[in-house]
């Protein structure tokens, strides 16, 4: 997918991800602090792209690692660190890959919500929010800020809210002209001026892998 300067803001991300995925924003983090947040170990950081990310999530244990196209099953030392981070033998359940634009860390995964789960601790130094979709089509958004989680909600059914009613807590009104989680993306895209380059989440990034994605498999899991 070739995307032009015009189109890296946000909304892109619905489209690249259209199966199912989770974005996260935490405001004054670095990608290793909010890796760290969600429960990585800093020397189980591994950087990945997202393509080997997929080859690694969606391969079978059984498959042998010459399979994978990113890896040179012959290099001891790679295998090894992969081996030792939790990506392999068995597949993970889920991959958090982490980056930073303008001031904020974000994360994106896949198909799982991990970060979800920890929304009131990445927004312990400003604002945090996480949009989730998942393979059925089921989207939500949650908002923290100083480490206190302040609503989630259905981007298209905003006013049925946990917490603050989403148009009280952020002024987002959904109109109904496009898929809610795209008309949250759009709106964050206008509320915080972030440009989030599409050709940059394809690169290495720092990931961590993990065993319990069970966590977010129904959307992000708010602590009230």
């Amino acid at each position: 997918m070739n995307r032009g300067s015009t189109e890296n803001g946000l909304r892109w991300i619905a489209d690249a991800y259209s199966t199912s995925f989770t974005l996260t924003l935490s405001e004054g983090l670095s990608p290793d602090e909010l890796l760290r947040r969600v429960g990585a170990e800093e020397r189980h950081m591994v950087p990945l792209t997202r393509s080997a990310a997929c080859e690694l999530l969606l391969r079978d244990e059984a498959d042998h690692i010459s399979d994978l196209d990113f890896l040179d099953w012959e290099d001891e030392r790679a295998v090894a660190q992969l081996t030792s981070a939790g990506f392999l033998p068995a597949p993970p359940d889920t991959i958090v890959r982490a980056g930073s634009v303008a001031g904020w860390a974000y994360a994106l995964e896949e198909f799982h919500c991990r970060t979800g789960t920890y929304l009131s601790t990445l927004s312990e130094r400003g604002r945090a929010f996480c949009v989730h979709r998942n393979a059925k089509g089921f989207s939500r958004v949650g908002y923290a800020c100083h480490g206190d989680a302040v609503t989630s909600f259905e981007p298209d059914l905003p006013h049925l809210s946990n917490g603050a009613p989403a148009e009280v807590a952020l002024g987002f009104v959904y109109h109904g002209d496009e898929l809610g989680d795209v008309a949250f993306l759009r709106f964050l895209e206008g509320e915080l001026g972030i440009n989030l380059p599409w050709e940059e989440t394809e690169a290495k990034l720092p990931a961590a892998a993990f065993t319990d994605a069970a966590l977010g498999q129904r959307g992000p899991v708010y602590r009230w």
